[in-house]
């Protein structure tokens, strides 16, 4: 197995795509207005801002919900012709684009479509009473995007065109999510190198982390995976795709149910994963499980550590432990009627690695919950 050491990115002369973070993931969705009431109610979420007919846009409606540094837009058609209704038709509700917080959005959108990205949208000035937005598109696996934003001459809530949403959230309910720590896509067979190459030649990006077969595999089924970070490290894109196994892997089922490359999984970060896990089965998130036996020899395995074993057990969280220290890992179930989209909720104690421990028994929790829908 090729593994770099978990975040030791080679130095670089020049990024030519710098990127502050995440500005946000935006969902193309059937109802709009209730799934934004599942992330508020459920997940926390606060809602800040809004765009629709209300503020003159006809074609479709946007909520956008926060907590943290996390920023989600939940965004459905009005008209079923739209491209997004094609778009979730086909896919069901899932991520389209993932926008990305620069300081010259021209200038990103200039050097990644001149290293060979496909321009969904040319740099673009948009304006209102509270400054300008600039933004700019390039296309990525699937139906997936990249929009580049930037924000420096602007002052409003979120982008030209959403307003800003009056009086208190009485539905949410945070649950101490804090920001996304990386977000999993999944690619056809043959298919991850592709996108590891595109994220290289175009973005910039370097490998993170490896893992094969040998290390993501049950008795059934197999996958590989690739991490792919930025310039400075903000930025954690794995990508996965299927290996060759005796049953069907959970990237074919994605596959399978998405009809396509997309989004896998987002993990988003806690200071407490024991309170975050906590509030969030409180209010009605469902979490894969592993076997009892899992935390037998935890100890052992992992050596000392902050939480009482027995907590973790009750609530079903996994513990990895690398040379840098340890981290605190959980997957909800998925999220959508199609086994697609699911969160992974992740506290970081000096670990930056993806829980290679963990695989194994997490990817088998999987396996019972294919076996169940009858897509092992």
């Amino acid at each position: 197995m090729q593994t770099e050491k978990a975040g030791t990115l080679p130095a670089q002369e020049m990024d030519f795509l710098p990127i502050n973070g995440t500005d946000y993931v935006e969902f193309y969705v059937g109802n709009a207005k209730q799934c934004a009431h599942f992330y508020r109610s459920a997940f926390g979420f606060r809602f800040v801002a809004y765009k629709g007919p209300e503020t003159g846009t006809r074609d479709k409606v946007s909520y956008v919900l926060q907590q943290d540094k996390i920023r989600i837009v939940l965004t459905t058609p009005l008209q079923p012709d739209s491209p997004i209704a094609m778009h979730i038709a086909l896919h069901g509700d899932g991520v389209k684009d993932i926008a990305l917080w620069v300081d010259d959005a021209a200038s990103a959108h200039k050097e990644t479509v001149s290293r060979g990205a496909i321009s969904v949208m040319a740099p673009t000035a948009i304006d209102d009473d509270d400054g300008q937005i600039k933004v700019a598109a390039i296309a990525t696996y699937g139906d997936t995007i990249h929009s580049f934003i930037e924000r420096r001459n602007y002052s409003g809530v979120f982008l030209p065109g959403f307003r800003t949403v009056d009086g208190g959230d009485t539905v949410s309910r945070p649950v101490g999510l804090k920001y996304i720590d990386h977000m999993v896509g999944n690619v056809g067979w043959g298919q991850m190198n592709t996108w590891v190459n595109f994220y290289a030649d175009v973005m910039g990006f370097k490998l993170y982390q490896h893992f094969d077969d040998k290390d993501i595999s049950t008795e059934y089924s197999a996958l590989m995976s690739k991490v792919m970070a930025n310039g400075n490290g903000r930025i954690k894109f794995p990508i996965n795709e299927p290996a060759v196994g005796k049953r069907k892997s959970q990237i074919e089922e994605y596959l399978d149910f998405y009809k396509g490359p997309g989004v896998q999984h987002i993990a988003m970060a806690t200071d407490d994963i024991i309170s975050t896990v906590s509030k969030l089965r409180n209010q009605g998130v469902e979490f894969l499980r592993v076997p009892n036996t899992y935390y037998e020899d935890l100890g052992d395995r992992i050596g000392p550590i902050d939480e009482q074993l027995d907590i973790l057990a009750t609530l079903g969280i996994l513990v990895d432990r690398d040379d840098e220290g340890y981290m605190l890992q959980i997957f909800t179930k998925p999220v959508e009627d199609r086994p697609t989209l699911f969160y992974e909720i992740i506290q970081r104690k000096g670990s930056r690695s993806f829980g290679k421990g963990n695989f194994k028994a997490l990817f088998e929790a999987i396996e019972r919950e294919q076996a169940a829908r009858g897509n092992l």
